[in-house]
C-alpha cells in the first residue's frame, strides 16, 4: 500500500482483487507490460473511478498518463496487500464430496494458502489420501493444530457437526475459520470466521431470476 497516503478499502474493493488480479496475469501472459484503467474497467465491467480508487489503495506507484500501469508492479502490490506472499497453512475438516473438490483445487497455494492436512470422522476414510493430503482423524484435530501452528481451518462437515468442528479448531489456536456448512458459527470475537452459504447465494440468483422472468 502506498505508505504515503494510505487509503482505506471497502469489502467490495477488498473482494475485487482477485479478479484484477487474475486479468492483470492474463495480461502478464500476454505479454503486456502497460494496462491503463479505463482498458481495465472495460474488461471487467467496472467503472474507471472505481478501478483507479482501487488502485490507489494498494499500488505504491501512480498510473502515467498515456501509457497507464506497469502491469508486473500492480501484480506484486496487489498479491503483497493480499498476503499471497506469506503462505498460512490451513486444514480441511470433512472429507465429503466437497471436501474432496477443495483438496484437489490447484488454485489455493497462489493464494497464500496451503492444505496441510484434512480430517473426517469415517473410519474408512482415515489413513487415506486426497490429492496427496493425509486424511487424519477428527480426534486429532486441535492437538495437531497446536503443534503446527495452524491460523486457518476450513469446515466442510454437515451442518450438525460444524459448531463442534469450529470449537474445535478454536481450542487448536486456529484464527481464521471458512465456513462450508449451511449454518451459523459461535466463535470469539478475535477469530474470523468468513461464511460460503450456498443456500443463500442460490436465493439470490432464484429471486434475480424470478424478478427477470415476472419483467418479460
Amino acid at each position: 500500500m502506498n505508505s504515503e497516503s494510505p487509503v482505506a478499502i471497502s469489502t467490495q474493493a477488498l473482494q475485487r482483487m482477485p479478479y484484477y488480479l487474475q486479468y492483470l496475469k492474463q495480461l502478464q501472459g500476454d505479454g503486456v507490460k502497460l494496462i491503463a484503467a479505463p482498458a481495465i474497467a472495460e474488461a471487467l465491467g467496472l467503472n474507471e473511478i472505481q478501478v483507479r480508487k482501487d488502485f490507489a489503495a494498494v499500488s505504491t506507484a501512480k498510473g502515467k498518463p498515456k501509457t497507464g500501469f506497469i502491469v508486473q508492479n500492480l501484480i506484486d502490490n496487489m498479491e503483497e496487500f493480499l498476503g499471497y506472499h506469506n503462505v498460512d497453512d490451513a486444514v480441511l475438516v470433512g472429507v465429503g464430496s466437497l471436501g474432496r473438490a477443495l483438496l484437489s483445487y490447484q488454485g489455493f497455494d497462489q493464494c497464500g494458502m496451503h492444505i496441510v492436512a484434512a480430517f473426517d470422522s469415517n473410519g474408512s476414510l482415515i489413513g487415506g489420501e486426497v490429492n496427496r493430503k493425509k486424511i487424519l482423524p477428527v480426534t486429532k484435530l486441535s492437538e495437531m493444530c497446536r503443534r503446527m501452528n495452524i491460523h486457518i481451518g476450513i469446515i466442510a462437515v454437515p451442518e450438525n457437526q460444524a459448531q463442534m468442528v469450529c470449537d474445535q479448531l478454536v481450542a487448536g489456536g486456529v484464527l481464521a475459520i471458512w465456513n462450508f456448512a449451511p449454518t451459523h458459527l459461535f466463535a470469539p470475537k478475535n477469530i474470523l470466521v468468513k461464511n460460503e452459504n450456498m443456500a443463500a447465494s442460490l436465493a439470490l440468483l432464484s429471486k434475480h431470476l424470478k424478478e427477470r422472468i415476472e419483467s418479460e
